[in-house]
């Protein structure tokens, strides 16, 4: 029993040890949750802790000179820091250069000395900041933690400045100055530049009434202020764009006051010869006030806007000026004129327009002689070997088409034919003071191309040939006519025309008196044989015998009056109504040839009715046979071979095959010969 007892009572004791040892368990578990978070806490803290003791764990040189090295780092990116902050400081005194230009490109002189001052320093401060975080990881100062992000802030600045577009340490403000400073001198040349005023068909005088639009002194030296800024920040082709786009508008508005629409008309679009001579007429009157007055005046302000920069500068400048002003379609105009359709009167309109190119080939030379107009020069040049190679061959095919015109009929009304007047005046224009010295310097620049001489007697052989091709051509056409009455009428009138039209002009002198004497003896003589073989012939239907003394009695008189003058009349109506077909193209000519048919019949007339009219006038068909008074004749052969107001005919040329095609057919009424084309 008692061991039972003992057993029981060390169990009970065991019980109550365990009981006991459990609650002290539950009570340290319950103490280890609750310091759980704390000890988390702590080993939070460690790190910070860590880095604070770690200067105390390093070695005491290195403890020694940390902190003059970290001086040394942020002193320059302090000062860097500063900088950028006044930089943002001159924002608002660059909004607007109009106020106050000098102020402004002042402060953008400022802007970008502090600019190249970070330029130059941050790059060297981010180096300073790079090397103390390399010091203070390679001696274990400061936390690795701190010392990674450092270096990755300082190799994203390194990332951003290596950028263009993000490397802009100033935000962009030095371009938006920049950009407005261009602005500014745009403003400047567009209100200070005015178009030339000019009258829309500026004559010699005028132009001389004309001076250039300058630009005024201070606005010069504004704008060349501003190009001082703007090259020293490589925009100088910008600049060049500006002033090339503003002045040669300008330049296009002054054009515009010609109505120059004509200069874009096509090949095609030349319909006819007068308008090509009103054309190239203006044509040279614009061309020579757009050289003298409209690009000389911009070819001296290109000079002195961009004087300092260079010939080349300036002399580019005025090029593009003057290409996209309207210079090129001028040249274009005079290629289109040499394209057009060969005729004799293009080669006078090919002389104005090489007198013209000639007239301004010094004004040109000076202009337009650079480099930067090679465009220019080239069309110039191509032009005026077109010009001469047209005029030369225009000239020596004249000969040949005079004669291709022989085997067309002659004018029905037996006029002078447009060819003979347009010849005849031709001839006399080209040794006119106008075109004899043009065409003589073209011809030889022609001849010289071929290595062959020019004489001044080749010019005058040639128009003496064309004179007696027309001989020649007068004689064919004379002998085509079936009516032997109307071809002396032709050759009346054109041996008068060749006298009179060429008497006392230079053509004339160089065929000589004798020549011109002969044609005026060839014209009485047709004209004698006209008369006498038309008109002549009517006094001899108005006989008087039988009627003397009547002696046939009073009846027989009668009936010889009224058939004598029966047959005067029919032969009266029927020659007068064929003449009356007929022209005599020369005033004189046609009054003195009248005055001959009146006093060959009138007077004839007059006396017969005088002495024996009264025998017919008493008769119930009295006017039947007295159908004309003295005065009635008068009238009527006054009026005849007066040629009518409107177009007989003309003489045509054509081109076929780049060769003229001619006919001579009808006449056109005008004294000035004009050629008209087909």
């Amino acid at each position: 029993m008692g061991i039972e007892s003992e057993g029981i009572e060390n169990l009970v004791s065991a019980r109550k040890l365990l009981i006991a040892n459990l609650d002290k368990s539950k009570a340290l578990s319950a103490s280890l949750r609750k310091a759980g978070p704390r000890l988390e806490e702590i080993n939070q803290r460690l790190p910070c802790l860590e880095a604070a003791v770690r200067p105390i764990r390093a070695q005491k040189d290195a403890l020694d000179e940390v902190g003059g090295n970290i001086n040394k780092a942020v002193v320059p990116a302090t000062a860097v820091l500063k900088v950028f902050d006044a930089i943002h400081g001159l924002e608002k005194s660059l909004s607007d250069p109009q106020a106050d230009l000098n102020g402004y490109i002042s402060v953008l002189k400022n802007l970008q000395e502090a600019l190249r001052f970070l330029s130059d320093n941050c790059e060297m401060a981010i180096q300073w900041l790079d090397d103390i975080v390399e010091y203070l990881q390679d001696n274990n100062v400061a936390d690795v933690r701190y010392t990674s992000s450092l270096k990755n802030a300082l190799q994203y600045l390194r990332e951003l400045q290596s950028k263009e577009e993000k490397g802009r340490l100033d935000g962009g403000l030095l371009e938006a100055a920049l950009d407005r400073l261009e602005g500014e001198f745009r403003r400047l040349l567009t209100e200070n530049s005015v178009p030339l005023p000019m009258s829309s068909s500026p004559l010699k005088d005028e132009q001389q009434c004309i001076s250039p639009s300058q630009l005024p002194v201070p606005v010069i030296k504004k704008l060349q202020a501003i190009l001082n800024s703007l090259i020293a920040n490589n925009r100088l082709e910008k600049c060049k764009s500006i002033y090339v786009e503003v002045r040669s508008s300008i330049v296009r508005a002054s054009l515009r006051a010609l109505n120059l629409d004509y200069l874009e008309i096509s090949v095609s679009e030349f319909n006819n010869v007068q308008s090509i001579e009103g054309y190239i007429s203006k044509w040279s009157k614009h061309l020579e006030f757009a050289v003298k007055h409209l690009f000389e005046a911009e070819y001296k302000l290109c000079n002195d806007v961009f004087e300092s920069l260079g010939v080349k500068v300036w002399r580019d400048c005025f090029a593009n000026i003057a290409a996209q002003a309207g210079m090129l379609a001028f040249l274009q105009f005079g290629k289109t004129v040499t394209e057009s359709k060969k005729d004799p009167i293009k080669l006078l309109k090919l002389l104005d327009i090489f007198a013209s190119l000639n007239r301004l080939r010094l004004d040109f030379n000076r202009l337009f002689g650079g480099a930067a107009c090679a465009e220019i020069q080239n069309l110039t040049r191509d032009l005026i070997k077109r010009v001469i190679e047209g005029a030369s061959e225009i000239f020596w095919e004249l000969l040949l088409q005079v004669e291709l015109q022989r085997q067309a009929p002659p004018p029905p009304d037996g006029s002078v034919p447009r060819l003979v007047s347009f010849i005849t005046d031709y001839c006399n224009r080209l040794l006119g003071n106008d075109y004899k010295p043009i065409l003589n310097q073209v011809l030889a620049i022609e001849r010289s191309w071929k290595h062959e001489k020019f004489q001044e007697s080749l010019l005058h052989d040639e128009l003496l040939n064309l004179i007696r091709a027309i001989e020649l051509n007068l004689d064919v056409w004379s002998k085509a006519y079936n009516d032997t009455i109307l071809s002396y009428v032709f050759l009346m009138n054109n041996h008068w025309h060749l006298y009179k039209h060429l008497k006392n002009t230079k053509i004339g002198a160089l065929l000589g008196d004798q020549w011109l004497r002969e044609h005026q003896d060839y014209a009485e003589y047709y004209s004698t044989m006209f008369i006498r073989e038309s008109w002549g012939k009517l006094p001899s239907h108005l006989s008087r015998e039988g009627l003397i003394l009547f002696s046939g009695g009073r009846a027989t008189a009668r009936d010889l009056v009224k058939k004598r003058l029966k047959a005067f009349n029919e032969a009266f109506d029927n020659i007068y109504k064929k003449h009356s077909t007929w022209v005599l193209m020369d005033k004189d000519l046609r009054e003195k040839t009248c005055q001959q048919i009146i006093q060959a019949i009138v007077p004839v007339y007059r006396s017969y009715m005088q002495n024996y009219g009264p025998l017919v006038e008493q008769d119930s068909s009295a006017s039947k046979y007295a159908k004309f008074t003295a005065q009635s004749l008068e009238k009527m052969l006054t009026s005849l071979f007066v040629p009518r107001p409107v177009r007989h005919g003309s003489f045509k040329v054509r081109q076929n095959s780049n060769k003229f095609s001619n006919s001579v057919e009808d006449q056109y009424s005008s004294p000035t010969p004009t050629l008209a084309s087909a």
